[in-house]
């Protein structure tokens, strides 16, 4: 009964919930993109996701913070438990005590944020090659071209701004005179600074730690997993956790720099996000499902995650050639009914016969918006041919195609039997 109950709630607080617990958070209707958790306070967790909300979580019940128009990347909490969220619109939005603002624009997708010691500055890691340094005290932001896309970004305890790049280096950034400290050929994901080392993560599976200020290497935990795409380190315990593109999660003791743990976490799809809980007891995990688990950091890889696997990885001689490709290509933006669910995008019921930009209650592109396309079969598989950039340039759908004629004929056919043809509207 007990453990019924704990389950209902997903209770976050260490009062209501036992520290032995595994738990799962549902309520994104997306990939799980970025988690965070308040190092003060009540030490609330936030996550990121493809839907284009974050959220705050309570006692297991979200608070959806949504003013993005794209997915949501980037997490990062302030000292005195302010939110700052970043995403594929190019944006930062500060989530304070009064209405969100936004903060700052960058001119391409922003893959992380940080905030520094002092409270003044959110540093933001952007694609378009910069770091922007953005005042919370009025003063004109600083953007610091780095000459390749910037997927992380990280302030140490002195103020000193650290960036990982996609073409493999790590800068260590003092004033604006960045100074590599790694150069190693593969683009570097992820990255944690603590007192006087770095640990890094790339896409070629290397998982190392580095002095921060020579970058001399301390510890290799590369494995034949590729690629890293979370860390999440908790200073009183002395843990470091390190996420891949396999869905294996691996926890190093950072006092003697050796695996603690090494275990299977996803039963599909990456880890995308980590986080431990404000006493460092639970291991919070995202990825390819719309669900955050919560691991007990003693029981590590002692239970089995279930819950939704996201539908385009399942078996293709398991569903017809249509099915197929509204999994791999539509699911995870739109769901086929108006069942509540959050997805990025609109439902497609009764898609056949609307008017593009017309479902109520929807914030669509301002471009779709003004669009004078109906959805049929003529513009469905125009828009999968040449592909949503080139048939609706500027619309927040991906950018993806469906080259085969037959491939979107059978789609065009699912999605009439699935979604109510044109009855339903």
């Amino acid at each position: 009964m007990r453990v019924a109950i704990l389950a209902l709630l997903m209770a976050l607080s260490d009062a209501a919930i036992a520290e032995d617990e595994f738990l799962s958070l549902k309520g994104h209707g997306g990939p799980i993109m970025a988690l965070a958790v308040e190092a003060n306070g009540t030490g609330r967790l936030a996550s990121a996701s493809f839907d284009n909300a974050a959220a705050l979580w309570d006692q297991g019940t979200p608070a959806w913070l949504e003013r993005h128009d794209a997915a949501v990347t980037a997490l990062a909490f302030a000292e005195n438990g302010d939110l700052f969220t970043a995403g594929d619109d190019f944006t930062i939005w500060h989530w304070g005590a009064a209405k969100p603002v936004e903060l700052g624009r960058h001119k391409g997708k922003i893959r992380a944020l940080s905030v520094s010691p002092d409270g003044r500055t959110v540093a933001a890691a952007s694609w378009d090659g910069t770091v922007g340094l953005w005042s919370l005290m009025g003063e004109a932001p600083q953007m610091l071209t780095l000459g390749a896309g910037v997927n992380d970004v990280a302030f140490d305890a002195t103020g000193t701004v650290f960036a990982a790049t996609m073409d493999g280096r790590i800068l260590r950034i003092e004033g604006d005179m960045p100074r590599v400290l790694v150069e190693q050929g593969f683009g570097i994901n992820r990255l944690v600074v603590q007192d006087g080392w770095l640990a890094y993560g790339a896409v070629d599976g290397a998982t190392r730690i580095i002095d921060a200020e020579t970058g001399a290497q301390l510890a290799d935990f590369t494995l034949d997993r590729r690629p890293i795409l979370a860390l999440a380190h908790h200073k009183e315990t002395a843990q470091l956790a390190v996420g891949d593109g396999q869905g294996y999660i691996m926890v190093v003791d950072t006092r003697n720099w050796r695996i603690a743990r090494d275990f299977r976490a996803m039963r599909e799809g990456p880890v995308w996000a980590l986080a431990f809980d404000q006493p460092g007891a639970r291991l919070w995990a995202g990825g390819l499902d719309a669900v955050i688990y919560g691991w007990p950091v003693a029981l590590l890889g002692e239970f089995d995650p279930v819950g939704d696997s996201r539908a385009f990885l399942i078996a293709p001689d398991t569903v017809g050639n249509g099915e197929r490709q509204f999994l791999r290509k539509c699911s995870i933006c739109h769901a086929l009914r108006d069942d509540g669910t959050r997805k990025a995008g609109p439902h497609l019921a009764g898609i056949f016969g609307r008017p593009a930009g017309s479902l109520k209650d929807y914030r669509y592109s301002e471009t779709l918006d003004q669009a004078a396309i109906i959805w049929n079969d003529e513009s469905i598989d125009a828009l999968f041919d040449l592909g949503p950039d080139h048939y609706i340039p500027g619309s927040k759908m991906p950018m993806q195609r469906i080259t085969g004629a037959e491939d979107r004929a059978d789609l065009i056919a699912f999605l009439k039997q699935a979604t109510g043809g044109e009855e339903e509207k």
